[in-house]
């Protein structure tokens, strides 16, 4: 153990005195934190310095220290998102949902175009909008886009449908039907255009072309035509009413507020286009480190224009940001390509849009701070109920759910889901392929053997794996907390177990479980038929109040053991039937199998792909895409 600071001191040491990325690993090497300076061995050693150690909780767990020299700390800064991105790092800010957030996607690569919903945006040809805070708001913007530019949604490359007659969006004015020639390509690829400058904030430009438009076709005398565009038109004008919150001074930029709270922050994002604001985002971030509002800000900023489609010439920020304001303009500039201002607003519009965007942070922050301590009042009552309607000693603060899954002889597995204090602990989920050839249906029969001699038996499933969870808990529980091989999700003596079934289910896992039960576990099973709870020596259900907290939440368990068992059935079978699907497709042989496999990652991630994504793939031609898609949806994906 001495061994340790003596080689971090000496990797200190050997720290270049330059601009770049640093990279804290703990013994397992598992990438801790990466930060960014104009001198790595200065700012690395303010981190092991001070009362507070740089004020970073973890200093003690570094082990090692990884480093990228670049030219500036601008390039260090996308360096450092690069790092971030791909390592993840515990204690660097992040977003806190941890998902892809969505886009508006325009597949300019196309004839006739389709505008649509994605969370990729990856496609070349393509253009994209956002990134979105929900995906709610983009379906209300495309609402909103149907309603005024009437684009196509039908699927695919080609639009229409084999019958060759429009669909109920034309007759309902949400498309103008491409598909069967109502409308030609020049005029449907302009609606296009009107769809990218709506979106790109160029409202000023939309309603100039609608009021051109409007004019055209009314000197024309298509009066119907002329309706259409003074529709629109209205659509827009009302739109831009909301100049006023913006103010005349301010006409395109996006202004950024944080508040920070402990382990957790929230940014707001205001984009202002044509001087109307024209959408408001809101982030909750992870703030494990509880660093300051000015380093929040700065990786917030840095992470999301690595995600946005452009950037705009100005970007406003608060006080916090005065001394690193030069180095995130310079950052921004190289990722727009153009000159980019990132200022901190003093007075006037910019300063109280801005203070809103502060405001509506700590607003969020309160909000979110509320809902928790509300979950958790309601998680605690749950747990109470619970405790009194099954006459338990104590809280049942973990409690274990089970769940067997099959469809037919092939593939059976089961779940464990872990719950504590009432909430998920997805850490602690475990997943078991059955192993046993267990046919049959009789409770009373010996493992393996049938009774009727078809299907599998799910009683002798319950007791293989129950049994499997007993083995583990005897084996783990007696380790130290320290020994590697220590397993805490199975190392934990859970409160309550729920097996998924009735009477003849909870029969067959009490066979297994008697060791836990010896050890206070309660083990009860939950039916789905009419959710009756079921528990050992007692032939009647137990009653439990149908709208009680206490039946919710042992469904919550319940219902989550079956989801995850059922995924994870699902994954094994698409496997199985990816491989076979692709062995027997003409066009498929081992270069493009291999192909698309390495496209995917997996056969699961393969099972689950789009059209679209199919035909993004390299070196497969977009009939044998199509095909694929095709033959995936027909053996029931």
């Amino acid at each position: 153990m001495a061994e340790k600071p003596t080689d971090l001191e000496l990797q200190r040491k050997q720290l270049p005195d330059q601009p770049g990325v640093y990279v804290f690993k703990d013994a397992d090497g598992e990438v801790l934190y990466v930060g960014k300076a104009t001198s790595v061995r200065k700012r690395v050693a303010s981190h092991f310095s001070g009362p507070h150690r740089g004020g970073l909780p973890f200093i003690q767990q570094v082990a090692s220290i990884d480093f990228l020299v670049t030219e500036t700390e601008a390039e260090a800064l996308l360096a450092e998102q690069q790092f971030i991105k791909r390592h993840r790092p515990r204690f660097n800010i992040r977003l806190r949902d941890d998902k892809s957030y969505p886009y508006v996607g325009v597949s300019l690569d196309e004839e006739f175009p389709r505008v649509y919903f994605t969370r990729e945006r990856h496609r070349s040809g393509r253009v994209y909008f956002g990134p979105f805070s929900s995906a709610k708001r983009v379906r209300e913007t495309l609402d909103l886009l149907g309603k005024l530019f009437q684009y196509r949604t039908c699927e695919g490359p080609e639009p229409g449908r084999r019958s060759g007659v429009p669909c109920l969006d034309y007759y309902i004015k949400r498309c103008q039907a491409p598909c069967v020639g109502y409308i030609d390509r020049e005029e449907y690829r302009r609606n296009i255009q009107g769809i990218i400058d709506f979106l790109s904030g160029r409202y000023r430009d939309v309603e100039r072309d609608l009021e051109r438009k409007m004019a055209e076709a009314s000197g024309s005398e298509e009066f119907e035509r002329a309706a259409i565009y003074r529709d629109r038109l209205d659509a827009v004008r009302s739109l831009m009413q909301r100049r006023s919150v913006a103010g005349e001074s301010l006409d395109t930029a996006d202004l950024i507020g944080v508040a920070t709270d402990g382990p957790v922050a929230n940014a707001q994002v205001f984009q202002v286009r044509d001087g109307v604001l024209a959408e408001r985002h809101g982030f909750y971030l992870a703030n494990e480190g509880e660093r300051g509002e000015d380093e929040v800000t700065e990786e917030f900023v840095a992470q999301y224009y690595s995600a946005v489609p452009a950037v705009p010439r100005l970007v406003v920020v608060g006080p916090a940001l005065r001394a690193r304001a030069g180095l995130l303009a310079e950052a921004l500039s190289h990722r727009r390509g153009g000159p980019v201002e990132v200022r901190v607003a003093e007075r006037g519009d910019k300063r109280r849009l801005r203070e809103l965007a502060e405001r509506n942070a700590r607003l969020a922050l309160a909000q979110d701070k509320l809902r928790a301590e509300r979950r958790r009042q309601q998680r605690v009552d749950a747990l109470a109920a619970l405790q009194e309607v099954l006459e338990l000693d104590s809280l049942p603060v973990r409690i274990e759910g089970f769940d067997v899954s099959n469809l037919g002889p092939d593939h059976t597995v089961a779940s464990m889901v872990a719950f504590e204090g009432g909430a998920p602990k997805k850490a602690d989920y475990r997943r078991f392929r059955v192993r046993g050839d267990h046919r049959g249906g009789d409770p009373a029969a010996p493992r393996g053997e049938a009774k009727g001699g078809a299907g599998p038996d799910d009683f002798a499933s319950v007791e293989e794996v129950l049994g499997r969870r007993t083995a583990r808990l005897l084996q783990q529980a007696d380790r130290s907390p320290h020994d590697p091989e220590r397993d805490e999700s199975f190392a934990a003596l859970p409160d309550l177990i729920l097996i998924d079934g009735g009477k003849g289910q909870l029969s067959a896992g009490m066979r297994a479980l008697a060791p836990l039960v010896e050890r206070g576990t309660t083990v009860i099973g939950l039916a789905k038929r009419i959710e009756e709870v079921f528990v050992p020596g007692r032939s009647g259900p137990v009653e439990v109040p149908r709208d009680s907290e206490a039946l919710r939440l042992l469904q919550r368990v319940r219902d989550e053991a079956h989801r995850f068992a059922l995924d994870f059935h699902r994954a094994r079978r698409g496997k199985a039937m990816t491989r076979s699907l692709l062995d027997e497709l003409p066009g498929v042989g081992p270069v493009r199998k291999r192909a698309l496999l390495d496209h995917f990652g997996s056969p699961d991630r393969l099972v689950t792909a789009s059209q679209e994504e199919l035909e993004a793939v390299p070196g497969i031609p977009g009939k044998l895409a199509r095909e694929i898609h095709r033959q995936l949806h027909k053996a029931g994906r």
